[in-house]
């Protein structure tokens, strides 16, 4: 008990003597995210009283009743204060209030609708006032993120703020295909969307894994297509009512001509070779694919988008169209015959013709085509979205042939990369090589969330917080680019992002206690803290075979998919080696320290939980590595002589603890690696 106790003891002296290192900002400054596009600040300060009243004025509406009360229940939650307002209503319009709304048109959504606002905030009261709805919701979560406190009470800095979006697309995209997901997994990331201003979900609805909307049209589509788990036409119009009250518009994906396996399991007659067909286990590109040549093809679509259309009311659906591999087609003679006939030259050529005739569908009930970059093609009429995986280059070769186009490169938050990876990627940089006209087409982007290795407990740390990061990108101007300051104010919002209900904290630890089999979580924690699984999609090929059914249950799937120790580590290091300033070496020391006595703590630990057993090797190499950075700390500082091979050794030794094992790795190697070559570069000078 006394051996845990200093334990704790421990890890809260360390934490007091440097958390200063990392607060960039005063603690009365702002924490916001996204970044406003102006604001100045006004003299004093707001003071929050018990009786804080709100009223709307000129063009009032449910939605923004609903977000300004729902703005106060927040407040009320993060302050403790009893508000006197049980809602706010139509009927909210005293003179006397401490917070003015003012609307002057009900917004719709649509693409390029007015998000602007403006909110000015004295000493004496609080304005905002925006052209739409909408630009209130998007001034009440700036606002609610101005909460500070000290001494005194609660808080607001006196400031005027003048924002508006840079791009007005910034999507989240979330594949339900793969894995299915219940309603309120969508509706709390659909909180967190609206929480850092994204306004379109896009929703990846079908794919070879299942079919997950109900067609009444053709009901074996999700009877025989989806396990049971689909969503009704009544759960979709509430994701969609849902969505609306925060100014979020809802993309329908159906993805087509590939990836289309769960169609075929009711429906054989639609794919390119004969069947029986059932619905796909396993992830990757498969062979399944629609029938282009047959007009029964396009007589079935056109029944089913009809049935959608009227369903979803958007004036955008996204068709997919990826990563067909055209080999049922070039094995198919009487889709070869076809395209000898119609003059069509390979298979790029038919999923165009395809593509066009869907969009011809599309057309006709008033819908507009989004698709994935195999759809661009140069005889496709204008009037579709390309939606670029691929990069910058497709992106600007579509815009420059005037079809509207949204980034998704680099924003595929599935692999794993840093933060900072996907803050720094942006859709339209300075220096892109397109024309003022064809920068009118680059609308924005997406985060994509794949569904393959993700379940409802999972999902939003794999989303969250990075995409906070993201939608910053896509909101803020271009200049709002530090990274340490990004990741100071990510700490904070990513605590705030709690409130609305996403489990990325919670089931953390929660998933901890279940790899350790209960037993304390304290030294597991500390191990799993400097974990990432593997980047890109190597945990495919680590000797796992995954599929629908396979336990995401391990260390992998506990990881975060950044951890914020790995990027405050590196930084205390970076500085260190920057300006040699020992103010830093506490924080390095506390936290290397902390790793080396880990593994013993770890060890009964494994001894009782052996799905941990798979990474037991990395907790050992975490104590050596450890070891490692405290020796050349030592060294650096002048209390240690280089020993004679150690240079040769410590390398050996932080090459072995690079290597995955359970499809994780150490994610603070490359700051200790730094403090070694500090090391061994002076012992070469000397």
């Amino acid at each position: 008990m006394k051996s845990k106790s200093f334990f704790i003891y421990f890890i809260m002296v360390c934490f007091v003597s440097f958390t200063h290192l990392f607060a960039t900002k005063e603690a009365n400054e702002l924490c916001l995210m996204p970044f406003p596009a102006e604001m100045k600040y006004l003299a004093g300060t707001y003071r929050l009283q018990a009786e804080f009243e709100i009223a709307v004025f000129e063009k009032v509406n449910s939605r923004v009743c609903k977000a300004a009360t729902n703005m106060l229940r927040r407040l009320s939650g993060r302050t403790g204060l009893f508000f006197p307002q049980v809602h706010i209503s139509n009927q909210s319009k005293s003179e006397n209030a401490d917070f003015n709304i003012r609307v002057k048109r009900i917004g719709e959504l649509k693409l390029f609708e007015d998000e602007s606002y403006h909110l000015m905030i004295s000493e004496k009261n609080i304005n905002l006032e925006a052209e739409t709805d909408i630009g209130v919701l998007r001034g009440l979560e700036t606002f609610l993120q101005l909460l500070r406190a000290d001494e005194h009470g609660y808080y607001f800095p006196a400031i005027e703020i003048m924002d508006t979006p840079r791009f007005p697309w910034r999507g989240l995209m979330i594949d339900v295909s793969r894995h299915f997901m219940p309603l309120e997994v969508l509706k709390r990331n659909l909180r967190a969307m609206a929480a850092v201003k994204l306004n379109v979900f896009h929703w990846h609805l079908t794919d070879d894994q299942g079919f997950r909307i109900e067609c009444k049209t053709f009901p074996k589509l999700h009877e025989m297509g989806s396990d049971g788990f689909y969503y009704t036409h009544e759960q979709v119009k509430e994701v969609i009512a849902y969505a609306a009250d925060f100014g979020i518009r809802i993309i329908p994906e159906f993805d087509i001509p590939a990836h289309t396996t769960s169609w075929f399991v009711g429906h054989p007659e639609l794919a390119s070779a004969p069947g029986p067909y059932s619905i796909e286990r396993y992830w990757g590109v498969k062979d399944p694919t629609m029938d282009p040549s047959k007009e029964s093809t396009y007589e079935f679509l056109d029944r089913f988008f009809m049935e959608m259309a009227s369903l979803f009311p958007d004036e955008y659906m996204h068709i997919g169209g990826d990563e067909n591999n055209g080999k049922q087609w070039n094995n198919n003679q009487e889709i070869k015959q076809f395209m000898i006939k119609n003059n069509i030259v390979d298979t790029r050529a038919l999923q165009c013709y395809f593509t066009r005739r869907v969009m011809q569908i599309l057309a006709r009930y008033g819908k507009k085509m989004v698709g994935w970059d195999e759809i661009f093609h140069p005889q496709l009429e204008p009037g579709a979205m390309i939606q670029s995986w691929r990069g910058h280059e497709s992106l600007y070769e579509a815009a420059k042939e005037g079809f509207y186009s949204i980034l998704s490169r680099d924003y595929y938050i599935d692999l794993i990369h840093n933060t900072d990876f996907h803050y720094l990627n942006d859709p339209l940089p300075q220096n892109a090589p397109v024309d003022k006209e064809a920068r009118k087409n680059i609308l924005g982007g997406e985060v994509t969330s794949w569904g393959e290795l993700v379940t409802q407990e999972t999902i939003d740390s794999r989303i969250w917080p990075k995409t906070a990061a993201i939608a910053e990108r896509l909101w803020s101007p271009q200049d709002v680019k530090d990274v340490d300051d990004m990741y100071t104010r990510l700490e904070i919002i990513n605590i705030q992002l709690e409130e609305l209900g996403l489990q990325h904290i919670k089931n953390y630890e929660m998933m901890l206690r279940r790899l350790s089999n209960y037993q304390d979580i304290s030294a597991l924690k500390i191990f799993v803290d400097v974990l990432e699984q593997v980047k890109n999609y190597d945990r495919h090929f680590q000797g796992v075979t995954y599929s629908s059914y396979a336990p995401l249950t391990r260390t992998v799937d506990a990881a975060m998919s950044q951890s914020l120790t790995d990027w405050k580590f590196n930084k205390l290091v970076a500085d260190f080696l920057l300006n040699g300033s020992e103010s830093y070496l506490i924080g390095i020391r506390c936290y290397l320290n902390l790793w080396q006595e880990n593994h013993d703590k770890m060890l009964p630990i494994i001894a009782n939980a052996p799905i941990l057993r798979e990474v037991e090797t990395l907790s050992k190499d975490l104590k050596n590595i450890a070891e490692i950075g405290l020796q050349a700390i030592d060294i650096i500082t002048g209390d240690e002589i280089i020993p004679s091979q150690w240079c040769a050794k410590s390398k050996e030794i932080l090459i072995q603890a690079r290597k995955p094992r359970g499809q994780v790795e150490l994610i603070v190697i490359d700051a200790i690696e730094r403090l070694v070559e500090k090391c061994c570069a002076n012992s070469l000078k000397q």
